[in-house]
């Protein structure tokens, strides 16, 4: 076992469907028929708050689901289908109190006007407990959806898309900061409701986006709703060290993981932003069973029903919850601040994470035992972040 006092890290869980394996929505206790409803997803975020998880992340995209990633495939034996993720985390929020949600948003493809009066609405219903997760495009269906422009290629097609986001991060920063925090007066005796010369144009002009601004959403609790990005390689890194609160990194061993922080924070001081906390959370796919045996033979029994074994971008953990602890402790050592878990199978991995993993990192003293802070921000410990125009003002 590592030190227990090693400290204490952050825990998140990634939702997708019925779990992140092609053949999840098959297990005995899957609930495939319930998918496309509102209380499915309640279920979901309310037992990750129950288990006091900091946040969770809900996948999205603008296809159909492929065991391809760059293409469609024919697939009619897994889930195809899903529903949007910043309106469940909108449906979700008024169920839940202390959880964090962060949706997945193609920014690709969509309006950073549109997603910054979206994820303000989210911060607000939730009473200051919204992110986005920002996700690029690069899959040519996806690009035909909308026919404004041609997927690009190569090398210098992975930093446009990346720098695009970029600069779909800076407007939406601009935007939730075009009103300042005491623009509205709703003062009913003098009638006004809001004072004009706290509300702000942005005037963001750049290669992609010409946006004028102010948005037609006050400044979320928050101040600054999370920015998240998942990172594989250098260019997303940079996007994750200049533009995000938290990157979600996918590193295979504690050598990878060190390595990836540590160039994650050497990127970070270069964008001017050594004094900001970025927390980088290591993902995992995991198979939790009360034996590492039983977590075997449940992966090899899946594999075997979607006739080949499902490799994941992510490291796959198969085992036990106190041996999943024992891993995390030690990969926190490497800077990691955190972890955000991908349930092979829903309900039973998510079950396992909380009330299993949960309970054992609390007895090694390395999760807290309850919410220590109303918004997702301070959750993280994240300071509310002055008004860019006030200051200017």
């Amino acid at each position: 076992m590592t030190d227990p006092g090693a400290g204490q890290l952050h825990l998140a869980v990634a939702l997708d469907g019925a779990g992140w394996h092609p053949a999840a929505w098959r297990e005995p206790d899957a609930r495939p028929a319930e998918l496309f409803s509102a209380s499915y997803w309640v279920d979901l975020v309310t037992e990750a708050e129950r288990g006091g998880l900091d946040l969770v992340t809900i996948e999205d995209g603008l296809s159909l689901q492929s065991a391809d990633r760059y293409q469609r495939d024919r697939h009619t034996d897994q889930v195809r289908g899903r529903l949007d993720a910043v309106l469940i985390a909108a449906r979700v929020a008024p169920q839940t109190s202390r959880i964090g949600l962060i949706p997945t948003v193609i920014v690709t493809h969509t309006e950073p006007f549109h997603v910054s009066k979206a994820i303000a609405t989210l911060d607000w219903v939730s009473s200051g407990r919204a992110g986005v997760r920002v996700r690029v495009s690069a899959r040519p269906d996806e690009f035909a959806h909308f026919g404004r422009r041609e997927p690009p290629s190569g090398s210098d097609g992975v930093a446009d898309r990346f720098a695009e986001a970029a600069d779909y991060v800076e407007v939406l920063r601009r935007l939730w900061d075009s009103w300042e925090d005491d623009a509205e007066i709703r003062d009913v005796t003098t009638g006004r409701f809001v004072d004009r010369d706290k509300l702000h144009y942005i005037d963001f002009s750049g290669r992609w986006f010409s946006v004028k601004g102010p948005s037609i959403t006050p400044r979320p609790p928050q101040g600054q709703p999370l920015v998240a990005a998942l990172a594989h390689a250098t260019v997303p890194y940079q996007l994750v060290a200049s533009s995000a609160d938290i990157g979600f990194v996918t590193p295979h061993d504690a050598t990878q993981a060190t390595a990836v922080v540590t160039e994650i924070r050497d990127l970070q001081a270069a964008a001017g932003r050594a004094g900001e906390t970025v927390h980088v959370f290591g993902d995992l796919l995991v198979y939790l069973d009360d034996s590492q045996g039983l977590a075997a033979d449940r992966k090899a029994r899946l594999d075997e029903q979607a006739g080949a074994e499902y490799r994941s971008d992510a490291l796959t953990f198969t085992g036990t919850a106190a041996q999943l602890a024992d891993l995390m402790l030690s990969w926190h050592s490497t800077g990691l601040t955190g972890f955000r878990l991908r349930p092979a199978t829903i309900p039973h991995d998510l079950g396992q994470i909380t009330g299993a993993l949960v309970p054992q990192l609390r007895r090694w003293r390395a999760f807290r035992e309850s919410y220590s802070a109303p918004t997702l921000r301070g959750l993280l410990g994240l300071p509310h972040p002055a008004n860019r125009y006030a200051s200017a003002r």
